[in-house]
């Protein structure tokens, strides 16, 4: 295989990726996996959290393909789409647990406007404690952060967290 082929094969495995990923944090985590995700929309005491293991969940059919495709002898796309699942997951981390969560302190500041909207939108998703009543599941993509307020406002902020603080707080 080309590595022009090859590299077009990963980077449309990230691309899809952001599908996968958008599908499992709608329908799975805020869905029957809940009960692992909720531990994300709370405060988190020490390094790690139940939600966690979605992140070993997906390293596992990557780690299947690099093997497969390196060592097994398997077709030379799957070491490809290995490496464009590793990758996304990769961008998840640094964009996700770096830059959004702080899970690593770093001085970076977003400057670029794709940046500080799609920070804005996980935080806007992020505003939701509940499973239900979400907005903005996406990584890479999300919906103008004006679009999210209105659409969380519409459904009457149900789920929404208090602010921190608020006056006349006890």
């Amino acid at each position: 295989m080309s590595i022009a082929l090859g590299l077009a094969i990963f980077f449309a495995t990230i691309a899809a990726m952001e599908v996968v990923a958008y599908v499992a944090h709608r329908w799975v985590m805020h869905g029957f996996g809940w009960f692992l995700h909720e531990s994300h929309h709370r405060a988190r005491h020490g390094m790690f959290e139940l939600n966690d293991l979605y992140g070993v969940f997906f390293a596992i059919p990557a780690i299947i393909l690099l093997l497969g495709g390196v060592q097994l002898g398997w077709p030379a796309w799957t070491t490809w789409v290995g490496a464009g699942i590793t990758g996304y997951g990769a961008i998840y981390f640094g964009f996700h647990d770096v830059i959004v969560h702080k899970r690593v302190r770093t001085r970076y500041l977003p400057k670029s406007e794709y940046m500080k909207h799609i920070i804005q939108a996980h935080r806007l998703h992020h505003v939701v404690e509940t499973k239900e009543g979400t907005v903005s599941f996406g990584f890479l993509w999300a919906p103008k952060p004006e679009d999210l307020k209105a659409e969380l406002k519409r459904r009457g902020h149900a789920g929404v967290r208090a602010p921190v603080g608020t006056f006349g707080e006890a």
